[in-house]
């Protein structure tokens, strides 16, 4: 309820209505057509008024109907949301498992070239924009290499079963899936570099050690579940900022997803639609840190045990 009220409130106060955006899409109009304007949408009632319909809305699973798009806003969403779940899970899982490998093995070796070029490379990923990144790879291998499609999800022109389908959309995937993971893959290498080395230097890894294990059990038998719990804590803590760096990266690679829903809601002021957007975030964001928790105690038996 804390979020839909902040939510209703921040587009409240933003200044403009979707009477401004109607009447430009009009050419102009006047005081007077402005005013049935938002008579007709409810917009003239007082903030209490339409909070109140707002949220009675949102209890009885109704998010309102999108001035823009003519539908209503919860089928909107549900027609874009497998898109964006695709591309954040997957960026998700890229980014977590090359960063904790790179840093597991970065970590083993801290003073040589690999180790060097993962400190550099987390340095650069965390810089630079994500946007930015988006149009270079576009550049590199769309315009100028031409390896992988410019934007979209899929190319309606393919004819086909379900393999070839899936084939053509995991080849629009790749570009909005490194771009979307490289400022977390970044993170996450980092993370599991410093905290595997502390790892290594514990007292039950040296009792590993000279029982005669060899260095590849005593790393990824014994050390690295226990450097894991934090590398995975992070992602659950990211999450919020995978969805919302989403929205940047579907614009840039036109994806179907929330985040070009977002883009072009926010153009047009259509409040209905920016609102369950923010909800279903906010949805997203909850979700995913209850993934974390139950990944978290599949990881660290400590966990289970105090359960």
């Amino acid at each position: 309820m804390a979020v839909l009220l902040l939510n209703f409130t921040m587009m409240h106060l933003a200044p403009g209505d979707v009477a401004d955006t109607i009447a430009q899409s009009m050419g102009g109009a006047d005081e007077e057509v402005l005013a049935q304007i938002r008579t007709d949408y409810g917009l003239d009632q007082p903030f209490l008024v339409q909070l109140a319909r707002y949220m009675g809305g949102v209890l009885s699973f109704d998010l309102g109907y999108s001035y823009y798009h003519n539908a209503p806003v919860t089928d909107l969403i549900l027609q874009r949301l497998p898109a964006t779940l695709l591309l954040v899970f997957t960026a998700q899982i890229f980014a977590l498992l090359l960063g904790v490998v790179l840093g597991v093995i970065s970590a083993r070796k801290p003073n040589g070239i690999l180790s060097h070029f993962v400190t550099f490379f987390a340095l650069f990923g965390y810089s630079a924009p994500v946007f930015w990144t988006g149009i270079l790879l576009l550049i590199a291998f769309s315009l100028k290499i031409q390896w992988f499609p410019v934007s979209g999800m899929r190319d309606v022109t393919i004819s086909g079963g379900f393999w070839v389908h899936a084939v053509d959309v995991a080849r629009h995937m790749v570009l909005p899936t490194l771009t979307l993971s490289s400022i977390f893959l970044a993170l996450y290498s980092r993370l599991s570099r410093a905290t595997m080395m502390e790892t290594l230097g514990s007292d039950y890894v040296r009792t590993a050690k000279a029982k005669g294990l060899t260095q590849r059990q005593v790393v990824y038998k014994h050390a690295l579940k226990n450097a894991l719990s934090p590398v995975i804590t992070l992602a659950g803590l990211q999450f919020s900022a995978v969805v919302s760096g989403a929205v940047l990266v579907e614009t840039v690679f036109a994806w179907p997803g929330l985040g070009t829903l977002a883009f072009e809601s926010i153009l047009v002021r259509d409040t209905p639609t920016i609102l369950g957007i923010l909800f279903f975030s906010a949805l997203m964001v909850i979700v995913g840190n209850l993934l974390t928790d139950f990944v978290l105690r599949l990881v660290d038996p400590r966990l289970r045990a105090r359960a």
